[in-house]
């Protein structure tokens, strides 16, 4: 059966004493949840917040990792980074990586490989800009976003995959997918999948939505048969506005 999610993704925000303050409010209002929690704060403070949760149910992953083991890779952190400092899950292909710092999918075909060799989970994002859903082709699209990044992996694979469907013209734009567009794509991906592999991995892999996902939306966009949760961007950054998602799945 699969997971239900709720994933924290704090990108370039909270300086040290300002994720140790998040976290310890965080602690103390995370609610009883049959949920997943998970936050992603910036790497130089992932080792402190490991530290300072290590006695919750909260995990804490990256937001990002190399694919290489080691080398010269100026200002990159490896797997082997992270599972040292207790880091097991971490965030491949965002939509701000895709954009901003020119990961292909075929370098995302990398990050997920070597995650998968080190046993680590990973949560990969996939999503169409507004230029492709205004032009239908959205599906096409993210259908082969996930066939050039996953399609290769082996069926066992799988049990370490989650997904995360990121519509891009929905994030930090204050715009929202519609629940029921969020339950199409979602449906899709599962459909897609299980044409490639099988209907039990279809119905077992975890998919995340993302884009702007708030208290406000948050239950029903999460009452959709195949949405599993959220990887949340701004509302993860304040404890109450992230409790009352959390309180929402």
């Amino acid at each position: 059966m699969r997971s239900k999610i709720v994933a924290g993704n704090w990108k370039m925000n909270k300086n040290l004493a300002e994720t140790e303050s998040l976290l310890t409010e965080l602690s103390a209002k995370l609610p009883d949840t049959s949920a997943e929690v998970m936050v992603a704060p910036t790497y130089i403070n992932l080792m402190e917040a490991v530290r300072h949760l290590e006695s919750s149910a909260i995990e804490v992953i990256a937001q990002n990792m190399h694919f290489a083991q080691n080398g010269a890779y100026t200002g990159e952190i490896s797997a082997d980074m992270l599972l040292n400092i207790g880091v097991e899950t971490v965030i491949i292909g965002h939509s701000e990586r895709r954009a901003y710092f020119g990961e292909t999918d075929a370098i995302l075909a990398k990050k997920v490989k070597t995650a998968l060799s080190k046993s680590m989970r990973s949560i990969f994002c996939f999503g169409e800009e507004l230029e492709d859903r205004k032009a239908d082709t959205h599906f096409n699209v993210v259908e082969k976003q996930l066939k050039n990044a996953l399609f290769s992996l082996n069926a066992n694979d799988w049990s370490k995959i989650v997904l995360a469907y990121e519509p891009v013209w929905a994030i930090g734009t204050g715009e929202t997918a519609s629940p029921e567009q969020a339950q199409e794509m979602h449906a899709f991906v599962r459909k897609t999948i299980a044409e490639a592999y099988n209907d039990d991995i279809a119905a077992n892999v975890s998919i995340l939505y993302g884009g702007s996902v708030k208290p406000a939306n948050a239950k029903e966009i999460f009452s959709k048969p195949d949405v599993d949760g959220g990887l949340i961007g701004g509302a993860a950054l304040a404890a109450d506005d992230f409790v009352a998602i959390i309180k929402a799945i």
